[in-house]
């Protein structure tokens, strides 16, 4: 199925870099050449406060002199987690600080007088991102905090024998509108460029080496290293 899908969004480059000629332009008239921009808010992995809880997230809540209702939590499907004497509550969408507010509130009205909570996210299970092509282990894998491009391919225990780590390339949802931009591994680790942010469900792929595919197109239809084209 993955593979399915990045054959898919190959195809749609194509048709994106026919669209916009030798112009330089895309569809809507943006112009080509800008440095691919971080996805649609909702999207994003952002930092640890900002970042909103979803199901299957695992939350460290712990309250300070109050082993029995600290705990190590999963979120439901219903978004919701479950803590002694306060019961069900609802954290999907929150961030960590809100959600420590809204405990800190619960354990005061039925527990503690002056409860001091702490929350923080101990696993990204709703934040994934997609790592195909030549790499050693293909897959969709959880984004634990901010990472980047290098730390995506780790994830897939690094490129295999075939890869062209010249070619690698990023999806992302930007604005409703897919976009993909390549970049060099082997210069991000030599430090001649940035090591791009992965958000979460960004598709990263890594050509392989030698061969005719269709994937050489879409190579270039892609102007420069770290550009992005849009993807229809």
């Amino acid at each position: 199925m993955i593979r399915a899908l990045v054959l898919a969004l190959v195809a749609s480059v194509l048709l994106a870099a026919c669209t916009g000629g030798g112009s330089g332009k895309m569809a809507d008239g943006a112009l080509y050449g800008q440095a691919l921009p971080p996805p649609d808010p909702t999207r994003a992995v952002v930092g640890a406060e900002e970042y909103r809880v979803g199901p299957m997230d695992t939350l460290d809540v712990s309250v300070y002199q109050a082993p029995d209702v600290s705990r190590i939590v999963q979120v439901d499907a219903a978004g919701q987690i479950g803590m002694p004497i306060i019961g069900a509550v609802p954290v999907a969408g929150k961030t960590v600080n809100e959600i420590r507010d809204e405990l800190t509130t619960r354990l005061k009205a039925r527990y503690l007088r002056s409860p001091e909570v702490t929350v923080s996210v101990k696993e990204f299970a709703s934040q994934k991102v997609t790592v195909d092509g030549s790499v050693s282990q293909p897959g969709v894998y959880p984004l634990i905090g901010k990472t980047t491009l290098i730390q995506a391919v780790a994830m897939a225990r690094g490129v295999n024998r075939e890869a062209n780590e010249k070619k690698v390339a990023v999806f992302r949802m930007v604005n409703n509108q897919r976009m993909v931009a390549v970049f060099d591994l082997n210069s991000i680790r030599t430090g001649k460029i940035d090591d791009p942010q992965i958000f979460a469900n960004d598709v990263v792929f890594v050509d392989r080496s030698g061969g005719k595919t269709l994937w050489r197109d879409v190579i270039s239809a892609v102007p420069l290293i770290g550009t992005f084209v849009p993807v229809l």
